[in-house]
C-alpha cells in the first residue's frame, strides 16, 4: 500500500506538467464548421503559425472587400507581457497568456486606428484551443469597437 501511495504522490505532479499545445502549422479556415457572424472580412482564410520557445508568430491572410489577398504578420511573446507595435496609422498593445492548466492560449489586443483624422479603438480577445489530435484549431474571437460588438467562432484545419 505504501508503494502505491508513494507512486501516486510522484505521478500527480508529473501530470500537472503536461506539455502546452503547439499551434505551429499551416491552417485553412473551415467555413462550414465556423460561425463567422458579421466578421467575414475580419477572418483569416489561411494562417501560418510558428511557435518557438516563448515566441508566437502569426501570419494571417485575409481576402479584402475587392477580392485581393492581404497578409499581416505579428510576433508575440507568450508570457503575459505587453507587445507594443506603433505604426503610421495604427498602434496596438497585445498580451498573450496561457490558462492555468496550459491548454488554452488567450490573445488580448487593444488597437487604435487613425483614418482621415479620426481615431478608432478596437479591443479583441481570441481564445485558442487545439483538438487532441492537433489537426483542428478553434479560435473564439470577441471584439468591441465604436461600431459595436462582434463574435465569431473560427475553425481551422491543419494542412
Amino acid at each position: 500500500m505504501f508503494i502505491t501511495l508513494a507512486s501516486l504522490i510522484v505521478m500527480i505532479p508529473l501530470c500537472s506538467f503536461a506539455a502546452k499545445p503547439d499551434f505551429s502549422g499551416q491552417w485553412t479556415l473551415n467555413e462550414s464548421k465556423s460561425n463567422l457572424g458579421e466578421g467575414r472580412f475580419f477572418s483569416a482564410a489561411t494562417m501560418k503559425v510558428t511557435q518557438e520557445g516563448n515566441a508566437l508568430t502569426i501570419e494571417r491572410t485575409r481576402t479584402g472587400r475587392n477580392g485581393e489577398a492581404r497578409t499581416t504578420s505579428e510576433t508575440l511573446t507568450m508570457d503575459g507581457k505587453e507587445n507594443v507595435v506603433n505604426g503610421d496609422n495604427r498602434n496596438s498593445v497585445t498580451t498573450v497568456t496561457w490558462s492555468d492548466d496550459g491548454s488554452v492560449l488567450t490573445i488580448k489586443s487593444k488597437r487604435e486606428f487613425n483614418r482621415q483624422g479620426e481615431t478608432f479603438e478596437m479591443n479583441t480577445t481570441e481564445t485558442w484551443t487545439l483538438s487532441g489530435d492537433g489537426k483542428t484549431l478553434t479560435i473564439q474571437s470577441d471584439s468591441s469597437s465604436g461600431m459595436g460588438e462582434r463574435s465569431a467562432t473560427l475553425v481551422y484545419n491543419k494542412n
